[in-house]
């Protein structure tokens, strides 16, 4: 298939990667907190047909340095961007943090029909990095909206890493923790997914080291279902933090963390959800 690659600069960095026949459907692709442009996975998406757009959503010019008060307009704004560009069935894959932007804009935004969750949170967390600022602390919302913060649940800074500084660390502990912690701040920092109209995919792997994204998932989905809403679940108990789609390289180590897992689970992990990915976003062409 004949691809159009089109980069953009303006309102954020990002590339866009079509069909040159063009799409009915489009996907907004985030990544997490790296903040990088999800490249190959938009090319993987528009190779089936789908209109995909990967932004840097953070970090780039005039944009938060860190991952703090990002407004979820944002998101709105590329979803904007698709729509001109005539995809009528729009929908956001985001990977950890890009999952908890994905749920919170279909929240917000009823034009998304899809939301496909990798790695998710089931609540609003505390920035990771410095805002505008530059300052890290005190904790703030990772997100806003119409210029106001969202509820969040901070860290609990008395935790300390069970493995030795030297290498990668896990750090789920430190997210059980601070759940523990601020238990009172639970509530208001829920994502209220029942209120999306957006059809949602849940995709997990049970040796998360990041955080516990299926404990997360197995509560969206719940809350969905209460809500009389449809929920996917997909997982693998020896998954961890960064599932791979089919055609994805395989994810590079990191100095700084430890994401559970294995190469081969999390790819077979991806691969069981692609066909679920493709068949909720509908045909491409």
């Amino acid at each position: 298939m004949e691809l159009t690659e089109r980069e953009l600069i303006r309102p954020w960095e990002g590339v866009l990667i079509t069909p040159s026949a063009g799409a009915d459907a489009g996907v907004l692709v985030l990544a997490g907190s790296s903040g990088r442009i999800e490249r190959e996975r938009a090319r993987i998406l528009a190779e089936k047909g789908f209109a995909a757009l990967a932004i840097r959503w953070f970090g780039g010019l005039g944009q938060s340095p860190g991952l703090c008060e990002i407004p979820l307009e944002t998101f709105v704004d590329a979803v904007d961007v698709l729509r001109s560009g005539g995809a009528r069935r729009i929908g956001i894959l985001g990977a950890s943090k890009g999952a908890e932007a994905a749920l919170l804009t279909a929240v917000h935004d009823p034009r998304v029909d899809v939301v496909i969750a990798l790695a998710p949170t089931s609540r609003v967390w505390c920035n990771v990095g410095p805002g505008h600022d530059g300052e890290r602390l005190p904790y703030r919302s990772s997100w806003t909206w119409r210029g106001q913060p969202l509820p969040f649940v901070p860290m609990d800074e008395s935790w300390t890493a069970t493995q030795p500084s030297s290498g990668p660390v896990a750090i789920r502990e430190w997210y059980e923790l601070s759940e523990k912690t601020f238990r009172h701040l639970i509530a208001p920092a829920e994502i209220p997914v029942e209120k999306a109209r957006a059809d949602l995919l849940l995709v997990a792997g049970g040796d998360d080291a990041m955080w516990p994204s299926l404990p997360f998932a197995e509560r969206l989905a719940r809350r969905r279902r209460s809500a009389g809403a449809p929920a996917r679940l997909i997982t693998r108990h020896d998954a961890g933090h960064r599932p791979r789609l089919p055609g994805e390289s395989r994810a590079p180590a990191s100095p700084h963390f430890q994401y559970g897992g294995t190469p081969e689970a999390d790819a077979l992990l991806g691969a069981a959800a692609w066909r679920h990915i493709l068949a909720m976003l509908g045909s491409g062409g």
